[in-house]
């Protein structure tokens, strides 16, 4: 089975943002050594508690680090930027590390709405606007025409290979813009965890061929956290528990909390029942445990590969889990 990687550089309370991001850089370069095929970074923005605001900038340097993965964004959110820059940034990028590059787009703000306000300088985000924008980036990207005024205007430079262009969703409507583009999707497992063999399932059936590609491809993204055992990996999941309940309640965070800190919150009824549908989202195991959870949701989404995102405090520990899912997928 081909796993990927998409991280989202947490900061864990106690630690600063640019030991997230420098524990980015030493997760690629070490999922490169495992073998993993794709090592995405996500676009957030105005939070403490992920470091990742800016992927291109993230990836460019991520690619001078690295030799063989490749890199993409998990995602670039569209719609607050110009179809045109979003080209040349992936552009440079294709020139920076040919053939490794993955241009993930996404119609979410990626953030409150201030922080979608300061991106667009007070002008209303037009995410109606999303499928034309994807039509641009593709013309972009491969020197197509590009209807209206702009027609004529190239993205530079001009590379041999152009990145491979990704739609990322976790509902319905998206999986079917991707099909009616014709392009690679991949589902947020890890944001709805209810919903993922139905959106999977419609993709496939509504995939239309393209000049991109010429029939369906997918992810599916989900939480995933390995240890040498059941019970380490639940013991270490609780962090994640608790940052999600905190984030849905509005309650302020310094950053990923401690196993230890999860474990001793007296988690109320409400809270308890939050928490047991979050592990929809998540698989949380031993190898053992993780192999069968990787086959049964192979067989549930029909997918050509996953996507692990793993949040844990301690970064040895989040090591450890990608050192164990690469032993797993190879046996499967």
């Amino acid at each position: 089975m081909k796993v990927n990687i998409l991280d989202q550089s947490p900061i864990s309370e106690g630690k600063t943002a640019e030991e997230a991001l420098r524990e980015t850089v030493e997760l690629s370069q070490h999922a490169e050594k495992l073998g993993y095929s794709r090592f995405w970074v996500s676009e957030h923005h105005d939070t403490t508690t992920l470091a990742g605001s800016s992927p291109e900038v993230l990836l460019s340097y991520m690619a001078a680090k690295t030799n063989t993965i490749r890199l993409g964004s998990g995602g670039v959110m569209l719609t607050h930027y110009s179809a045109y820059k979003v080209a040349e940034n992936f552009r440079v990028l294709s020139g920076l590390a040919p053939g490794r590059i993955d241009l993930g787009v996404g119609r979410a703000p990626g953030g409150m709405p201030r922080a979608s306000f300061a991106l667009s300088e007070g002008r209303k985000r037009d995410s109606a606007r999303y499928p034309e924008q994807i039509d641009d980036v593709l013309a972009y990207l491969h020197d197509q025409p590009v209807p209206y005024i702009y027609n004529g205007v190239r993205a530079t430079p001009i590379v041999q290979k152009a990145p491979e262009l990704w739609m990322l969703g976790s509902n319905l409507s998206s999986a079917v813009l991707a099909a009616e583009k014709g392009l690679p999707y991949t589902f947020a497992r890890f944001i709805n965890g209810d919903e993922g063999r139905e959106v999977l399932k419609e993709y496939r059936d509504q995939f239309q061929p393209s000049a991109y590609l010429d029939q369906p491809k997918s992810m599916a993204a989900v939480f995933v956290i390995c240890a040498d055992t059941d019970e380490e990996a639940d013991f270490l999941a609780g962090s994640l528990d608790l940052s999600l309940m905190m984030s849905a309640q509005g309650i302020p965070s310094n950053g990923t909390p401690s196993p230890e800190k999860a474990a001793a919150y007296s988690y109320n009824q409400y809270e308890k029942v939050h928490v047991e549908e979050n592990r929809k989202r998540m698989i949380v195991g031993g190898p053992k445990t993780i192999r069968a959870e990787l086959v049964r949701l192979q067989e549930e989404f029909e997918t050509d590969e996953l996507m692990a995102v793993t949040i844990l405090y301690d970064f040895e520990k989040k090591k450890r889990s990608f050192e164990l899912l690469a032993d797993v997928a190879k046996t499967i």
